[in-house]
C-alpha cells in the first residue's frame, strides 16, 4: 500500500519500479540549495484530489526542491531509447529527470510524478541534469495553454527556483519543474526493451502498459496488437489537434511521443503565425524534418518504430506478427484523415456533414496560405463573419480579397437552415482567439529569467487560460509579432 506522506500529505505508489524494474534505476534528486517558488498549479492539485494548502508551503518548496523525498516514494530514473532525427540512440533515459512515484486520482486514474531539472542520473550523458528558468516557465505556461484548449498534455504542477547559476550559452538561473503525466512510457521505452532482446522484459513493460492505457485488454490473447492499434488512434487524434491550432513540436523523435497519447516535452516548441506549412523553428530542425506540414508523416514514422518494437510478442511467427502490426499501421492515415477532416469542419462551422464542407474547409487553408494570414486570427475572424461581421477577416487577406469573398458566398450557402449566429457561436468553440504568441512568451521568460520579474510570465498565463473569450481588437494578447520577427524567431530546447 502506498505511504502517505505526513507533512505534505503525498501519498505515492511506485507501481512502475516495482513491475518493471529493469527499465529503471533507483536515484535521488540534487538538493537545489536555495529553492523559493516559481508557480504552483493549485487547479491542477485540486484535480488529483490533493492538499494544495500543504504543497504550496515550506514542505512542499522542500519536496519539489528536491530537498525532501516524500515519505513511501521510491525516485527512479526511467530507461529508454530513441531515434533522434531519424538517427537511433540506443541509451538515452531520464538525464535529469527523476520519477517520484504515481499519485491516484479520486477518479482512479494514475499519474506519475515526475521532477525535470532535479541533478544528473546514470543517464545524463556528462550533461549537468539541470533546467533554466525559461525552459521550466515556457513548459508550465504551453502546457497549461494546450490544456485549456483541450489538448492531451502532459502538466506541470509545480517549478522552483533553486538559486543555482546553471552555464548554457550563458549563465542562467536554474529551477526544477514537477511534470504530472499519465504515464512517461514513450515509443522510445519500447525501442530500449527490444534491443536489448530480453523478451521478458518487454512483455514487462507492455503489461503495465496495457494495465494503465488500455485496462480493458488485459489478458486478451492479442492484447499487444490492441495497445498498438489504440497508440495508432491516440496519436491520429493528437496530431490532428496540434496540426487545427498551429502548434508545431520541433523535436518529435521516438522518445518525445507517448504510449497515452499525451504530448510531452515543450522544448523547441511553437505556435504558427502567418500560414506557412514548412514552418519550422526548432534551431535544431536544419533539415524541416518536423514541420507543421511534415507531423502527420513523422508520426506515423514514430509508430511504425513501436510496431518494430512490440513484433516478438504479437506473434512468434516474424512475418505474421509483421503482417498483423502492419495492418494496424495501415489504418493510422485513415484515422486521422477522419480527425482531421472532423476537426476542420468544426472550424469552418460546418460539422453536420454538409455536402462539399470538407472540401470548402481545405480550399480555405490553401487561401489561408496564399494571403500568408495569421492562422489563429484567420480561424477566429471567420467566426465574426458567420455572425455577419466580415471586416474584420477581410481586413487579413488584403490583394486576395476577392477570392476570399468568393468563397465566403459558396461558404454561406452551405449553412442551411442554421442561423449564422449559431454557426459562430459553434466556431468561438473550436477558435481559439488567444495562444501563447511566441513574442510573449520570449518577453516573458526574458523578464523571468534576467530580472526577477514573474509579472509578464502571470499575466500571459491567465490569458492564455481563457483562450476562447472574445477580446477587443487591439488586445495586445491577440497581435502577431512583425513578420521580420517571426521570420528570424528559433527555439531552442534548453538542454
Amino acid at each position: 500500500m502506498p505511504t502517505q506522506d505526513t507533512q505534505t500529505g503525498l501519498q505515492l505508489d511506485n507501481q512502475f519500479a516495482r513491475e518493471v524494474p529493469g527499465m529503471c534505476v533507483p536515484w535521488r534528486p540534487a538538493p537545489a540549495p536555495a529553492p523559493r517558488w516559481l508557480q504552483f498549479n493549485e487547479a491542477l492539485a485540486h484535480e488529483l484530489g490533493l492538499d494544495a494548502q500543504a504543497l504550496r508551503g515550506d514542505a512542499g518548496l522542500a519536496v519539489f526542491s528536491g530537498q525532501q523525498i516524500p515519505e513511501g516514494a521510491e525516485p527512479v530514473a526511467q530507461a529508454y531509447a530513441g531515434h533522434q532525427f531519424g538517427h537511433y540512440s540506443p541509451r538515452l533515459g531520464d538525464g535529469r529527470a527523476l520519477l517520484l512515484g504515481e499519485i491516484v486520482a479520486p477518479s482512479g486514474q494514475r499519474f506519475d510524478l515526475a521532477f525535470k531539472g532535479s541533478g544528473p542520473t546514470p543517464f545524463a550523458r556528462n550533461g549537468d541534469g539541470k533546467a533554466a528558468v525559461g525552459p521550466v516557465l515556457r513548459e508550465f505556461l504551453v502546457a497549461e495553454a494546450m490544456h485549456v484548449m483541450g489538448v492531451p498534455t502532459t502538466r506541470v504542477l509545480a517549478a522552483v527556483a533553486t538559486g543555482e547559476v546553471i552555464r548554457r550559452e550563458r549563465p542562467l538561473p536554474g529551477a526544477i519543474l514537477a511534470r504530472v503525466a499519465a504515464s512517461h512510457l514513450r515509443v522510445g521505452s519500447f525501442e530500449y526493451a527490444a534491443r536489448a532482446r530480453d523478451t521478458s522484459l518487454l512483455g514487462q513493460l507492455a503489461e503495465h502498459a496495457i494495465a494503465r492505457h488500455a485496462p480493458q485488454l488485459s489478458g486478451q490473447p492479442q492484447r499487444y496488437l490492441g495497445l498498438l492499434e489504440q497508440v495508432v488512434e491516440r496519436q491520429a487524434q493528437l496530431i490532428a489537434q496540434w496540426m487545427g491550432l498551429g502548434f508545431i513540436h520541433g523535436v518529435m523523435n521516438t522518445d518525445n511521443m507517448t504510449i497515452s497519447g499525451q504530448t510531452i516535452d515543450y522544448g523547441p516548441c511553437a505556435f504558427m503565425e502567418h500560414f506557412d506549412p514548412e514552418t519550422v523553428f526548432s534551431s535544431i530542425d536544419q533539415e524541416g524534418r518536423y514541420a507543421w506540414t511534415n507531423q502527420p508523416a513523422i508520426a506515423h514514422w514514430n509508430l511504425s518504430r513501436l510496431a518494430e518494437a512490440l513484433l516478438p510478442l504479437i506473434d512468434e511467427d516474424e512475418t505474421r506478427a509483421a503482417e498483423l502490426a502492419t495492418a494496424i499501421l495501415n489504418r493510422y492515415e485513415s484515422h486521422l484523415s477522419t480527425c482531421w477532416s472532423d476537426l476542420l469542419r468544426s472550424k469552418v462551422g460546418l460539422p453536420d456533414g454538409a455536402d462539399g464542407a470538407s472540401r470548402l474547409a481545405a480550399e480555405y487553408l490553401r487561401l489561408l496560405q496564399r494571403s500568408k494570414v495569421d492562422f489563429t486570427l484567420g480561424w477566429r475572424r471567420l467566426g465574426e463573419a458567420a455572425a455577419g461581421n466580415d471586416a474584420p477577416l477581410r481586413a487579413l487577406f488584403g490583394e486576395h480579397v476577392a477570392a476570399l469573398d468568393e468563397w465566403l458566398a459558396r461558404w454561406r450557402k452551405l449553412f442551411g437552415n442554421v442561423p449564422g449566429s449559431e454557426r459562430a457561436q459553434a466556431m468561438a468553440k473550436v477558435n481559439p482567439m488567444v495562444i501563447p504568441r511566441n513574442h510573449l512568451v520570449e518577453q516573458a521568460l526574458e523578464a523571468a529569467t534576467d530580472y526577477d520579474d514573474l509579472a509578464p510570465f502571470e499575466r500571459l498565463l491567465a490569458e492564455v487560460r481563457r483562450p476562447y473569450d472574445t477580446r477587443a481588437d487591439d488586445d495586445p494578447y491577440i497581435q502577431p509579432a512583425t513578420r521580420e520577427a517571426t521570420a528570424n524567431y528559433q527555439t531552442f530546447c534548453g538542454t
